[in-house]
């Protein structure tokens, strides 16, 4: 009479036994393998959601330099309104989760921002300084407009005027905004920004050519 036959699986041709000694050794690998994969897993996961805490020093025009998406732009600006510990432990988790679903070449360029944000020329940041400083008066106050007009003439006024006006209409919509809402600038606000910086920084070569 033949023997009961054994259960087990064929490794490379040859009949692996369960519980034999080879098909012991081959699951203690397996298993080996399997949390050495999770323990990576866990050690990007963790990198991933501590890069999305350090993107919380750029300013929302960096961030939108990136070309992050919009609901991990949304989730960033969330995490800075909330100051309940928990709270934001949970929504930097969120962004730990949204920050996973980027490309690594979107991975690489938030990287290079946060390294430039922190190594950048004492120089480099008071020129940025100013020009947040502009374009927040620019929105502010009118008289702002006629004092850069005075310093830049050869600004197009009728499109700095237009993007002033859509950037106080976008700043009382998020005034008027349900609680909750999400808030984020609107690109008129980026844009003034951009206006600004670029005749700031042609200012600057203009005086070096001298």
């Amino acid at each position: 009479m033949a023997g009961k036959f054994k259960k087990g699986y064929y490794v490379n041709g040859h009949f692996v036994a369960e519980d034999s000694a080879v098909d012991l050794e081959l699951k203690r690998e397996m298993k080996g393998r399997h949390e050495t994969s999770r323990t990576d897993d866990k050690r990007e996961s963790d990198e991933l959601q501590a890069l999305g805490e350090s993107l919380l020093i750029l300013s929302a025009d960096q961030l939108e330099a990136i070309g992050l998406g919009e609901k991990l732009l949304d989730a960033l600006a969330e995490t800075r309104r909330i100051t309940n510990f928990e709270g934001r432990r949970r929504q930097m988790q969120f962004v730990g989760k949204l920050m996973r679903k980027l490309e690594p070449e979107m991975i690489a360029s938030a990287k290079a921002a946060i390294v430039n944000k922190t190594t950048g020329s004492a120089a480099d940041k008071m020129a940025l300084h100013v020009a947040e400083k502009w374009r927040d008066d620019l929105i502010a106050n009118d008289d702002a407009f006629q004092r850069w007009i005075g310093i830049k003439p050869e600004t197009d006024t009728q499109q700095l005027r237009a993007l002033i006006r859509q950037a106080r209409k976008d700043q009382e919509a998020m005034v008027k905004a349900p609680a909750g809402t999400p808030h984020r600038q609107g690109r008129a606000y980026r844009e003034i920004f951009l206006l600004v910086r670029e005749g700031l920084e042609y200012e600057d070569r203009d005086d070096s050519v001298e």
